[in-house]
């Protein structure tokens, strides 16, 4: 088994509330991705902005985060542990507002 670290970093933007248009991360064929650290950065000087992330499987989405105020000049980590995933799986973020918030993911991926 051959194991890789990657790290992923994404300016998070307004999308429809079903997380279509925003993934951040799909995990490849014949992988096992493991998210070991996730956190959302509030560049903003002024304005709180809400973040959403949600896991789709291809057939069904369900939330990780829903709604989750950061407020101006502060970071969250919205992710209480590690997530697993499975090939296919895209892990899928949007705000409320867009060049607010910044996602930087830290990735271990296992083949």
């Amino acid at each position: 088994m051959a194991e890789e670290f990657i790290i992923v970093v994404d300016a998070i933007t307004v999308t429809a509330d079903d997380g279509v248009d925003s993934p951040v991360y799909t995990c490849p064929a014949d992988t096992t991705a493991i998210v070991i650290h996730c956190q959302i950065a509030n560049v903003d000087g002024t304005n709180s902005a809400d973040v959403n992330i949600d896991l789709y499987d291809g057939t069904e989405a369900r939330a990780v985060v829903s709604t989750l105020s950061v407020p101006a000049n502060t970071a969250v980590n919205p992710v209480g542990g590690k997530l697993v995933l499975k090939p296919s799986d895209v892990l899928r973020c949007w705000a409320s507002a867009d060049g607010d918030l910044e996602l930087t993911l830290g990735v271990l991926q296992i083949t």
